[in-house]
């Protein structure tokens, strides 16, 4: 905007020149004008604020409430949950955020969607955070992409591969920022890892163990009451009837995650569950985030003792218990790295604490999971853990759940995403239902 002595016009002296046009004054709040609050930050603009809308807001949701509101860049603006009373409980821990954060502003009523297009409809909203069971990820995040939101969407990503591959179909398509919840990614000891890993440290990478925990059975729970306040239908979307089991979707007194993980037809159990977070660290370690291992074997097959995967460089990584739970072993020519959450230990001490100097390689530097995806938005780049990387994070563990459950040796193209096999690769997808599935 220019004045007319065709000077521009900064920010400050259009507001003043807009009010005096008026013929009066415009109280403008201090945020808008810049500057720092009294604790020293600076203030953000209404217009800079990114507006989300949380699908799913259960246990896992509420603490990406918090953490999204903590970053001081966010304003919850709609929520989508099919049990009320989970619904009723993240705003109440929304509305304690405000009252001990003066800085984040006023508490606005938040409206509340059983059905999630519905706040997919609304202009106001920027980017959706999903953190609905694993078997609705991906007709969320299709939809979501759709509608023009960017998306943060809970690990694992996928249910099933052909699932995992639509939802970075969809991003790409619609030019969608997409950050996969794995902010493990976000964390020094893994980054330190793969630092480490990729400049050598170890030598050169033999073999790999990672300690995660089983396969997912069949659903077989016993019928129970459904809760007032819950539209089950609804929770199960995409999926066929069963009967409802409140190790589905837990009452709100209960601050546990729930047990659908453990079921075939909403989880990959612990395989998926932690091997989402752990499976990702060794595809990151390896420089391997746009592809994949070339080989699958079930236990006892082969002669492997354990599920054994094998890489085109000739690593194998099996799926075994050692002495740390939810954790990770890289052995090498020169040493062994043993990692899990903020624990790091080399058979070269020195290693743990090594600064990887300015000419070494180095990974993308996250420090904080949920800035760096609103960075992204800001800057319409790659986030840390782009769709691509939490769907090839996600089939790690999918087809390792194949092998299980075929209990067969399989050949597997990363770059054509099948099987040598047929009776695997009818595995790779699933039957979803008219009204909530999506095309696969």
């Amino acid at each position: 905007m220019k004045d007319s002595s065709n000077k521009p016009l900064q920010r400050r002296e259009f507001l003043a020149q807009a009010s005096l046009a008026l013929g009066s004054f415009i109280i403008v709040p201090r945020h808008v004008l810049g500057g720092k609050k009294p604790d020293g930050s600076a203030y953000l603009a209404p217009s800079d604020v990114i507006n989300l809308g949380f699908i799913g807001t259960g246990k896992q949701g509420k603490g990406l409430g918090s953490s999204f509101l903590n970053t001081g860049q966010v304003r919850i603006q709609a929520i989508s949950e099919v049990y009320q009373a989970k619904a009723n409980g993240f705003i109440d821990r929304v509305k304690d955020i405000y009252t001990k954060n003066p800085a984040l502003g006023k508490y606005a009523d938040i409206p509340v969607y059983q059905d999630f297009r519905e706040l997919l409809a609304l202009k106001n909203v920027d980017a959706v955070i999903i953190a609905s069971p694993d078997h609705w990820h991906a007709a969320m995040s299709v939809r979501a992409a759709a509608a023009g939101k960017d998306i943060y969407c809970e690990k694992p990503l996928s249910l099933t591969v052909k699932e995992g591959r639509a939802m970075v179909n969809a991003a790409r398509k619609y030019k969608r920022v997409f950050q996969t919840g794995s902010m493990q990614r976000s964390w020094p000891e893994f980054r330190q890892t793969a630092e480490l890993i990729r400049n050598g440290y170890i030598g050169e990478v033999k073999s790999i163990k990672v300690n995660v925990g089983p396969p997912p059975i069949a659903y077989d729970l016993g019928a129970e009451e459904i809760p007032t306040g819950l539209d089950f239908t609804k929770w199960l979307g995409p999926n066929a009837p069963v009967a409802f089991n409140s190790e589905l979707a837990p009452p709100i007194s209960k601050d546990v995650f729930p047990n659908w993980r453990k079921y075939k037809e909403f989880g990959g159990g612990g395989m998926t569950d932690w091997g989402a977070h752990m499976f990702d660290i060794v595809q990151w370690s390896l420089d391997m985030d746009g592809s994949g291992p070339v080989k699958v074997a079930a236990p006892k097959s082969q002669g492997n003792e354990f599920l054994t995967y094998t890489y085109a460089n000739g690593i194998t990584m099996t799926h075994q218990p050692w002495e740390w739970n939810n954790a990770i072993e890289f052995v090498g020519t020169e040493g062994t790295l043993r990692v899990q959450r903020k624990k790091l230990e080399t058979s070269k001490p020195e290693l743990k604490d090594r600064v990887i100097g300015p000419n070494e390689k180095h990974v993308y530097k996250s420090e904080n999971h949920y800035d760096d995806f609103i960075k992204a938005i800001r800057d319409r780049s790659m986030p840390i853990c782009d769709v691509e990387i939490g769907h090839r994070t996600a089939s790690i563990c999918n087809i390792g759940n194949i092998a299980y459950a075929t209990n067969k040796s399989l050949e597997w193209n990363p770059k054509t995403e099948k099987f040598n096999d047929a009776q695997a690769n009818a595995l790779l997808g699933r039957s979803m239902n008219a009204e909530w599935g999506i095309k696969l």
